[in-house]
């Protein structure tokens, strides 16, 4: 045997061995892309397609790790095998445990460096670490970084030596920074709206050879009305070459000074767009240096439609910007994707539900996401992931920062975050604030924010505290329903968030035995799901229509942990609606006809009707046909309280504690009702049960009057022809001021009312 087929033969082995000591941690949910997860090479796929070089080496695999204290020395001893990009928290990284503020996460692995030319350094690089990483080379220490969203890099060619070399990288993650949507304590007890935490190494780890004067970076600004593109070539010194190319056939080419804009014609450009995402590949050469790009001729502006109001433009024409809250969530990954396979998935989805943008939601994605935006044509709403740098804007007032140092470390995350994607044609849009979450010196920071891009809109304050003349955007939030948002002079009219509707995928839950959405309510089944999604569309449109309202984004594309407000399940193998219906409806404004509605019980919405209530806890077998209600009384709906806030509600009797009990019997004729559906009011929680047997159990109320809820099938086989009995239990808990403990002056609404109507959906 020879020593080469000996080195082959060692290598095969080290890597059948290597596969043996990995497993995705089981328990919860996976996508389908988890298998093709292979441990010897995940996400081998090039990491940096705006600055592309021939030469590099991945470092992605299985890794030693440990965990210590917070000050504890470097381990002797690893406790196992983590597979990185995957964060400690994730199933595939093969370990899955909580890391909190006090821990420290070690990783190790051996490398041997490439061989440098003479003149040639060895660049490490990071794409995202969470939060704070700390690199040594041999025992020597390298540098540190902070934030959980930026690349970065050192130069390590003093530090290596021939043959192995260690890479050592300690990560520390105290939550203190930007963080979006995670949530420590949410590791396998999820949180509402806050989710499992992402912790340490989640993008990927590579080297890559370079001369000493090297390309480090691009900056290209194209303009579609010069037809020209300028490139910045950031480099220690030098002229760089710059070529334009589309496909093999050279456009224009120009040199310049490294630092210095280089103006090249594009004539008869061809314009990227949603509907033709065209780009042009770039060649850029300084000296021994050659790196690949690319870019799109694209112009995103505001201008006045031919009503005169004011609009967002793409390519100097009206867009209306139509999109998912992507909130870039894996159940099996967390933060990052089993592979780059899955990232398109969900990108080409989005196009499939006939959306144009979408919107990335508290959280800086790999650039890989963002590569396959401008390939595939989307337009990117970027948000700024949130932090605790600011005490919040509450009221008419804008908050202020918690310290210098959260300040500090916040806004230089946001130039980061706009200088490292600043290249990407797919973006449209800088959010700066989400719901006020953290939010402070929001002028100030829309300043800076424009002078780092002043290309693209800037949205300062999505969904809540937004002061005056401030960005070019104004940004409300509607669930349960919509809101028209008009432009103002200055800015744009937007709806950054709405929907929200739930379908619970029994088998494709997060949580087994979920049975509701953890925010905004559950619908019955598929048809009430794509029901209520096309009317909220179909509000959307008349906003825009009558108000000028010029964007919306729907919430959200997948479900994540509790929320069941996807369109796709959380591991993205299910879709919950019919992709052709919901896609012609947006993306060509063609809705099908509402459905025919027949009152086979009425409510008290028209005329009062007859109940039997009462405010005291009743005996057991209440809620039963023919049950006694010996001292219960008569009274016309609606039941309420006399200081409810809902124009639609009309009281009927009053009700004034914190509990209310109401039954009705009612007669079905005797053919079978095909779709029966309740027509109800309420607030705070109702439970409805129908001839004794449960049909919904509602909470939170909904204060907007009434609502149709189809009745799950168990509740819809308890009607009979004959007489039937509706009963409901009332808990108004929520509405109670503990501070005025009197019912007459109790803060809120509170209401209940409820027919039965029958619906016949034709799509």
């Amino acid at each position: 045997m020879t020593k080469q087929v000996s080195v082959i033969v060692l290598l095969v082995m080290c890597a059948s061995v290597a596969h043996a000591e990995w497993k995705p941690v089981p328990g919860r949910i996976m996508t389908k892309w988890a298998d093709d997860v292979d441990p010897r090479n995940p996400l081998p796929d090039y990491p940096r397609p705006q600055l592309v070089r021939d030469h590099w080496v991945n470092l992605n695999g299985l890794w030693d790790y440990a965990v210590a204290g917070l000050d504890d020395p470097q381990p002797d001893e690893f406790e196992g095998k983590i597979l990185v990009p995957f964060c400690i928290e994730s199933a595939l990284s093969g370990v899955k445990r909580k890391f909190t503020r006090d821990d420290r996460l070690w990783y190790s692995r051996s490398f041997d460096a490439p061989p440098l030319r003479k003149g040639e350094r060895l660049r490490l690089n990071f794409s995202a670490v969470d939060y704070e990483a700390t690199v040594l080379v041999n025992g020597k220490l390298i540098g540190t970084h902070k934030g959980g969203y930026d690349a970065f890099s050192f130069d390590i060619t003093d530090a290596v030596q021939s043959g192995e070399n260690t890479l050592v990288v300690s990560v520390l993650d105290d939550q203190s920074g930007p963080k979006g949507k995670q949530n420590v304590n949410a590791f396998d007890n999820p949180r509402f709206i806050f989710y499992t935490a992402n912790s340490g190494i989640w993008q990927t780890v590579w080297m890559e050879t370079v001369p000493a004067n090297h390309v480090s970076g691009l900056r290209i600004t194209t303009d579609i009305d010069q037809r020209t593109v300028t490139v910045t070539v950031k480099a220690n010194a030098g002229v760089a070459r710059v070529v334009v190319k589309d496909g093999k056939t050279v456009v224009s080419a120009a040199e310049g000074k490294v630092g210095e804009p280089i103006v090249l014609s594009v004539p008869n450009a061809k314009l990227w767009s949603p509907e033709s995402p065209f780009l042009y590949d770039l060649d850029v050469s300084l000296k021994d240096d050659k790196v690949s790009s690319y870019f799109g001729m694209r112009k995103i502006s505001m201008g006045k439609d031919g009503k005169g109001r004011l609009r967002p433009m793409l390519n100097n024409k009206p867009v209306f910007m139509a999109g998912p809250l992507d909130q870039g969530y894996w159940p099996d990954g967390i933060y990052t994707a089993p592979t780059d396979e899955t990232l398109k998935f969900d990108l080409e989805m989005t196009k499939r539900f006939g959306f144009n943008s979408t919107r990335k939601h508290v959280k800086v994605e790999p650039a890989r996401w963002y590569y396959w935006c401008d390939k595939l044509g989307l337009l990117v709403w970027q948000d700024m992931p949130n932090g605790s740098a600011g005490t919040d804007a509450k009221g008419l007032k804008d908050g202020i920062p918690r310290s210098q140092e959260k300040a500090e470390q916040f806004e230089l995350e946001l130039r980061e975050m706009i200088r490292e994607h600043y290249n990407h044609p797919s973006i449209v849009m800088w959010v700066i604030f989400n719901e006020a979450w953290g939010q402070y010196d929001t002028p100030r920071l829309t300043d800076m924010a424009r002078k780092e891009d002043s290309t693209r809109l800037l949205n300062s304050g999505s969904g809540w505290f937004l002061p005056p003349d401030c960005g070019d955007v104004i940004d409300r939030h509607k669930y349960k329903g919509t809101v028209p948002v008009a432009p103002k002079e200055k800015r744009i009219g937007t709806l950054g968030e709405f929907g929200g509707f739930g379908l619970v995928i029994p088998e494709n839950q997060w949580v087994k035995g979920l049975t509701e959405s953890s925010v905004y309510g559950t619908c019955t089944d598929q048809r009430d799901y794509e029901n209520q999604y096309l009317n909220a569309w179909r509000e959307v449109f008349e906003h825009d229509a009558v108000h000028g309202t010029s964007a919306a984004i729907y919430t959200q594309l997948t479900d994540v942990e509790t929320e069941v407000n996807g369109l796709m399940s959380y591991d993205r193998r299910v879709i919950k609606a019919n992709v052709g219906l919901i896609a012609m409806a947006v993306a060509r404004r063609e809705l099908p006809n509402r459905p025919t509605i027949k009152v086979q019980v009425p409510s008290s919405q028209q005329t009062p009707q007859q109940w039997w209530y009462t405010e005291q806890q009743p005996a057991d077998g209440w809620n039963q046909p023919g049950a006694d209600l010996i001292g219960w009384k008569k009274g016309k709906g609606v039941f309420g309280h006399k200081y409810h806030r809902n124009g639609s509600i009309n009281i009927g009797t009053p009700w004034k504690s914190v509990n209310i009990w109401v039954v009705r019997t009612f007669e079905l004729p005797k053919e079978p009702l095909k779709r029966p559906v309740l027509r109800i009011a309420y607030d705070d929680n109702a439970t409805v049960y129908i001839n004794g047997v449960e049909a919904l159990r509602l909470k939170r109320g909904n204060n907007r009057g009434y609502q149709d809820i189809p009745l799950p099938t168990i509740a819809a086989k308890m009607l009979q022809p004959g007489e039937n009995t509706l009963a409901i239990e009332v808990d108004n808990q929520k509405s109670l001021n503990t501070r005025q403990p009197d019912t007459e002056k109790r803060a809120g609404s509170q209401f209940i009312d409820a027919g039965i109507v029958e619906e016949s959906i034709e799509w």
